[in-house]
């Protein structure tokens, strides 16, 4: 294998239709107005020598390397900066240019180290390279410039050096930071010799804004910016396109290795998600993947409180599968279970609730799907007949007003938080409404127009009163209602929103939040344009989840904003394969592609296909499970990529569950904290080490590609072969192509998908099939999958969760940047560097009152629990209300979330929690417990490897 390699064109594309003639070295050329020489020259096959041009970023035209000549023009403009006329005749190498450009790069090469056989981008360097370009042989000048030898390394990030002494001040880092990332961290320092990049106001990287996204990194030219991963292994010698394995947003990866060894992952430019962009975490957080605390031998124990015990496959496998026969003998053949993963392939997922239906011969099969993004599958289907978000990603630069609810982009899905802010740059209007000032409220160069800080849990309210001015004012797209919807829906929906009682004035006596706030956003979102909705789990995660999504539908309805670019309804998936968990059939109620297990039809698909007969009942939710197992009458659970103790609600009630079962089998990276319930250990395999698929927020699905073998010996679909094989329901694949191409036998909406295709085309977005044969990038474009738009009537039901004297405060929760989801990855890198614990944000006024001071100790107590970690003082949240981030088992947020959840779906109601906070001493006695007998572990197995 090679090294994937791309063509740098040196500018963007132009977007123009209208096509312009020119003439370059000879060549008649077509280009599209607007693009510069520099790309229409490349387009050909014809290399200009550039270092500060990229097509990443809008042409510069600094380093002077790239000059042309332009029949009948004086001068030697750059080609960057010049656009393709109609006519123009250029020549791209003459004497004269020949001559410009080695004076030019002998100023470079004389203000700079000539250690190119040790440096780190040696055959990885542009300088290195357009000084061969252009024939440069020996430097007239000497090579005593002001080179800035004796300024130190900055070695203060984790994951990339920066070397002042090899900066050739191309502004690239720069420009990538403000227009790539939009962080704008970094500057040049300086003038003439003196010049620098300086990061934020001239202190180390590890304490500016640099959010270690690794734009600057991949701008770099030379070694200025340097990966420490190449520094200590070498330059990369072959390479692979892959998904990365983080958030929603899908980002397509070159992982580049040597041999087995992975020494950088680089964003790939033809990535139709992320457009060649990352974040910290795809981009340099990888390294869990050989983490010291990764099992890599299955293990089993008869008790919990018993020491594991290694043994091989065979014996975990089969010890497994007579455990669970053994129990559905006892118990019946619905006593027993599972959870797929949302951070396994779709092929993974697709088999273990195959395994479930067909060999456990039950529906008890649910998802951590359901516990974040449940309600947008229930309240989109039931709105427009499709329970996926309406939009692809670009969509978003031809939108005019973006409304973000119960989101936070920067944070949790960063890439896509990149482009939204380029395009608020641009001019877009901002609509955000959160409890808490997100990044996005005020970030450089970006503000929002309105924020709307409601009370937690008061979502239904405010959409409904800012639809009561929509209806009221007159701003309803009535033509969109009436052809696209069902009108009498639409009539009695528009009167019941009309009523006063939704009205901003009452709703304000609810949510806090003004009535002209609500007023004005809603004027805007009606008329400002393309307007798009972005939320997340703000939105799903309460008791009205399924209702709040019901809202933001109706909102689109009535205001027409769907079925184009720049508009639409559009959930912020979490997990890497949250949409795709859904997408198999990973509910208790559905089948993959979102059809009822009482479908005669689609029942009779499987069993033909299976040569089973399959229960026509729904099944058990994970939390219904958890209730038979402390009744009795739920004994067994084989649960694949999840980790329930930390990440689902009320901590006390799933080790309840967890421990009234005979038989709980984890199939995981790391002893996670679901694993000190379990009996079975099956070591799991990463990203890095399967193929398969993944489908991001966008319906995008993407190809996952093996970089190296499996550390523990088996890719996670093998697991789940061998545990159904031994189970008597043999599934015969010799590939994860093969499972795809069942699902796309047996998915209407997968149809046309398979692995050839996928390979041709990069990445295709469901429905594809004989009416989308190349996928569907927009969806209800000319109408609904149910036919008509269906409005349904929210009413605001406060939630059961109220706060009173003993729990005055509201805690809502959320995530980081350098973190995910429960942290079992990011808290095995140097992500720890930026957020080594939880810390509970909490507003001056109610700190005051509590006499709690920044950084001190706090015991958080709820009706559910209680829990420890300190204090960070902010206004960022509105007094009355505190947040706090789930990413350390030692804080367990969990412990105090309750068991109340969404009406529809029974997604939990994690961002409403009544709270108290006082000060404490320090971790409380089960926290310390935790921290010993989590250290007493990681001895144990580390003696295990020491000891082979």
């Amino acid at each position: 294998m090679a090294l994937v390699t791309e063509i740098d064109y040196g500018t963007p594309a132009s977007k123009s239709e209208k096509m312009v003639t020119l003439t370059i070295d000879g060549v008649e050329v077509h280009a599209p107005e607007g693009t510069s020489i520099m790309r229409a020259a490349m387009e050909i096959g014809t290399q200009i020598p550039k270092l500060c041009a990229s097509d990443m970023l809008e042409a510069f035209g600094s380093c002077r390397l790239c000059l042309v000549e332009i029949q009948g023009r004086n001068g030697t403009p750059a080609s960057c900066t010049t656009p393709v006329a109609p006519g123009m005749v250029v020549k791209t190498q003459t004497e004269r240019l020949k001559a410009l450009r080695k004076g030019v790069m002998e100023l470079y090469i004389s203000d700079h180290p000539l250690d190119c056989l040790t440096c780190a981008a040696n055959s990885d360097c542009e300088l290195q390279t357009q000084a061969g370009a252009v024939g440069l042989r020996e430097v007239r000048y000497g090579y005593d410039g002001a080179n800035h030898f004796a300024e130190k390394k900055d070695e203060s990030n984790p994951y990339f050096t920066y070397d002042p002494a090899k900066c050739i001040v191309c502004n690239r880092c720069v420009r990538a930071c403000e227009e790539v990332q939009g962080t704008f961290a970094l500057t040049i320092d300086g003038r003439g010799f003196e010049s620098r990049v300086a990061p934020g106001q001239d202190e180390p990287f590890f304490e500016s804004e640099c959010v270690s996204c690794g734009a600057c990194v991949q701008a770099c030219p030379t070694a200025t910016l340097t990966e420490k991963s190449v520094i200590a292994i070498g330059q990369p010698e072959h390479s692979a396109v892959t998904t990365c394995a983080y958030c929603g947003v899908g980002c397509t990866f070159k992982a580049e290795m040597r041999g087995e060894e992975l020494v950088r992952m680089v964003p790939h430019k033809d990535g139709k998600a992320n457009h060649g962009h990352s974040c910290v975490k795809g981009r340099f957080a990888w390294g869990y993947a050989t983490h010291r605390d990764r099992i890599l031998n299955p293990m089993i124990r008869a008790k919990v409180s018993d020491p594991w015990r290694e043994v091989s496959w065979e014996e975990a496998i089969g010890h497994a599968a007579s455990e669970f026969k053994r129990i559905q003998a006892a118990y019946g053949k619905r006593s027993i279970g599972g959870i797929t993963s949302s951070r396994c392939t779709n092929e993974e997922t697709y088999l273990v609730q195959k395994l479930i239906r067909g060999g456990f011969g039950n529906n008890n099969v649910d998802t951590c799907a359901r516990v974040c993004h449940s309600p947008t599958g229930y309240g989109l289907k039931t709105a427009f007949g499709t329970s996926a978000g309406t939009q692809d990603f670009d969509s978003v630069e031809h939108s005019d007003v973006i409304l973000v609810v119960g989101a936070n982009p920067t944070d949790g899905h960063p890439v896509f938080g990149s482009r939204m802010k380029k395009r608020l740059r641009e001019g877009a209007k901002l609509i955000v409404i959160d409890p808490r000032r997100i990044d996005l409220v005020r970030t450089p160069h970006v503000a929002a127009d309105y924020h709307l800080p409601l009370k937690p849990g008061t979502n239904v309210a405010v959409l409904t009163a800012l639809a009561h001015v929509i209806v009221t004012e007159g701003l309803v797209n009535e033509k969109f209602a009436r052809e696209r919807c069902d009108w009498s829906e639409f009539q009695d929906w528009a009167a019941f929103v009309a009523d006063a009682h939704n009205s901003p004035e009452e709703v304000e006596k609810l949510s806090g939040v003004p009535a002209d706030l609500i007023r004005a956003a809603a004027r805007l979102y009606a008329t400002g344009g393309n307007a798009a909705i972005y939320y997340g789990l703000g939105v799903t995660e309460h008791s009205q989840g399924s209702t709040t999504v019901l809202a933001i539908a109706n909102l689109a309805l009535a205001t027409g904003n769907l079925g184009r670019q720049g508009v639409g309804v559009n959930p912020l998936r979490g997990q890497n394969n949250v949409q795709g968990a859904c997408d198999m059939g990973s509910f208790p109620h559905e089948f993959a592609g979102y059809r009822h297990v009482s479908d005669d039809a689609a029942r009779q698909i499987y069993e033909t296909l299976w040569g089973v007969p399959l229960d026509n009942e729904p099944g058990l939710r994970i939390p219904n499970m958890l209730d038979a197992a402390v009744e009795g009458a739920f004994r067994g659970i084989y649960i694949q990529g999840e980790d329930i103790l930390q990440s689902d609600p009320d901590t006390h009630h799933v080790a309840a569950g967890l421990a009234a079962m005979e038989c709980v089998v984890v199939q995981d990276l790391f002893l996670n904290e679901t694993a000190n319930y379990a009996h079975v250990f099956l070591p799991g395999s990463t990203f890095l080490e399967k193929d398969g698929t993944f489908t991001n927020a966008e319906r995008r699905i993407q190809r996952v590609r093996k970089v190296m073998s499996p550390k523990n010996g088996l890719g996670d679909w093998e697991i789940t072969l061998a545990l159904a094989k031994a189970m008597g329901f043999a599934m015969d694949y010799a590939h994860p192509s093969e499972i795809m191409d069942e699902i796309a036998r047996t998915t209407p909406s997968f149809a046309g998908v398979s692995f050839a295709k996928l390979d041709e085309a990069g990445s295709i977005q469901w429905p594809c099939n004989e009416a989308a044969p190349e996928g569907t990038p927009v969806m209800h474009i000319g109408g609904f999958a149910s036919g008509k738009g269906k409005f349904v009537i929210t009413e605001y039901v406060p939630t059961d969760e109220r706060t009173g004297p003993r729990f005055p405060l509201l805690l809502t929760t959320g995530r980081i940047l350098s973190h995910y989801n429960v942290g079992a990855q990011t808290r095995r890198t140097e992500n720890v560097a930026w957020h080594p614990e939880d810390l509970l944000e909490i507003h001056p006024h109610d700190a005051e009152l509590r006499g709690v001071r920044d950084g001190d100790w706090v015991k958080l107590h709820s009706r559910a629990g209680e829990t420890t970690l300190r204090a960070l003082i902010t206004d960022r949240v509105a007094p009355g209300v505190v947040y706090t981030t789930f990413h350390h088992p030692t804080t367990q947020a969990n412990v105090v979330t309750t068991d109340f959840s969404d009406w529809a779906t029974n997604c939990p109601e994690f961002k409403v929690t009544a709270v108290q906070i006082s000060r404490s001493n320090g971790p409380s006695d089960w926290q310390e417990q935790y921290r010993e007998q989590a250290e007493q572990s990681r001895r144990i197995v580390h003696a295990v490897e020491a000891a082979e």
